[in-house]
């Protein structure tokens, strides 16, 4: 008998939600054959089984709360599943009836009508827990998706683009109108696991830090003129497109290293000085808000920012996040300009001591040299651990970063 158990979860990850089993008790299945999806507040896990034979027993059902180390399951080894129940015996021969008078001869049957086409093989796998909510919050029928994953099973980018097809498909014709529905005026729904934790761990961030927002505001005029210049041949020589957050990855370093205080965080009694440069960028997901980090980003290019944040976006997106993908940073960029956002304060990223806020690029009236010129401007917004950083040293952190974007040739310079 082999034990399925929950494997480790990751730092400061201490509990996981079972999503789904894809296996029932008698079903066989094959060793690393996935058996089980968990959910933690971070990332989703697969569990495979341990060894080739049938599922013998479940210990923890869809919804259970389970820690690391807690028994899932139980795999049978090498057992083969139960064959299905044989055709009853032949019953005894009757005694031969008298024979009857012939009977008129009947007209011929129409044949059949062929049968309707079968629903998408798909349908008949289980759907990922992504692709459940999909189904739920759109309505889409999985019948109706060829799948293009291992086995047929529909993946996330399958149902998003039946949507699409779904979307650009001409509107069925009216029918008659019906009876108005009555609709409830509430409806409540349990907050995801990855919810939650975003929801503690913000309050937690605004009770424990002594928290503070500072301000600038940044020209863009030269950040843009050399993506405007460059843009093609770099995408061309990397392979990756030049975008804005490369440019603020390297000049948040830049001050980092200017002002020290900003890339410490708090233990205990102690300060610790972090002499690396992991960055963390808030990407969006349909599950909430994470914070992938790119590593040493001190020691990369910025086609390897690109790339790296590129890389990280879509594994976020897809819900392919691995918990080590999240820990360990030492500041975060949040951009809210792709959302519309003019200005916020972010708050922080525990136990970081600063999150910088980017914001909207807008038009607006600046006076230069004595003259009103119209200037692509973003507002800029610091977050601070006040215990951690003086005010002093957060603005002097944010005029760092300013200098740098308005003035790329000081990131060639190291100044």
């Amino acid at each position: 008998m082999a034990d399925i158990m929950t494997p480790a979860l990751g730092e400061s990850v201490t509990e996981a939600t079972i999503a789904r089993w894809t296996k029932k008790p008698g079903d066989a299945v094959k060793k690393d054959e996935i058996l089980v999806e968990l959910e933690t507040d971070k990332v989703s896990l697969e569990v495979a089984s341990p060894a080739d034979g049938v599922l013998e027993s479940i210990a923890a059902n869809d919804g259970d709360t389970v820690v690391p180390g807690a028994l899932l399951g139980r795999v049978s080894e090498g057992a083969t599943a139960a064959a299905k129940p044989a055709a009853k015996a032949a019953e005894p021969a009757k005694e031969p009836e008298p024979a009857k008078a012939a009977e008129p001869a009947k007209a011929p049957e129409p044949a059949p009508a062929p049968k309707a086409a079968e629903p998408a093989a798909a349908s008949a796998q289980p759907l990922a827990p992504s692709v459940q909510r999909i189904v739920s919050e759109t309505g889409l029928d999985p019948a109706t998706v060829p799948g293009s994953g291992k086995d047929g099973r529909i993946t996330k980018g399958d149902a998003l683009a039946a949507l699409d097809a779904r979307a650009a498909a001409p509107p069925p014709a009216a029918a008659p109108a019906a009876p108005r529905a009555t609709h409830e005026r509430e409806e409540r729904v349990r907050m995801t696991r990855l919810r939650q934790t975003i929801a503690r761990r913000l309050k937690e961030a605004q009770t424990n830090a002594a928290m503070l927002t500072t301000f600038n505001e940044v020209d863009m005029t030269a950040i843009m003129a050399i993506r405007a210049q460059y843009k093609d041949v770099f995408e061309k020589t990397h392979g990756v497109k030049l975008g804005f957050m490369s440019f603020f990855v390297r000049a948040c370093v830049a001050a980092l290293k200017q002002v020290p205080d900003v890339n410490a965080e708090i233990d205990g009694q102690d300060l610790i000085y972090k002499n690396h440069y992991d960055i963390g960028v808030a990407v969006g997901t349909e599950k909430g808000l994470v914070v992938p980090v790119v590593r040493d980003a001190d020691a990369m290019s910025l086609a390897g920012i690109e790339k790296a944040i590129g890389a990280l976006g879509k594994k976020a997106r897809d819900g392919h996040l691995a918990i080590e993908d999240m820990q360990g940073g030492t500041f975060t960029i949040s951009n809210g300009g792709v959302y519309g956002s003019l200005m916020s304060t972010p708050i922080l990223n525990a136990p970081q001591s600063g999150i910088l806020g980017m914001h909207k690029i807008q038009d607006r009236p600046m006076v230069v040299n004595g003259q009103i010129v119209i200037r692509p401007m973003m507002y800029l917004a610091l977050s601070y651990d006040h215990r951690v950083v003086d005010g002093q040293g957060a603005v002097t952190f944010l005029v760092h970063v300013k200098e740098a974007l308005e003035d790329p040739q000081r990131l060639l310079l190291d100044l």
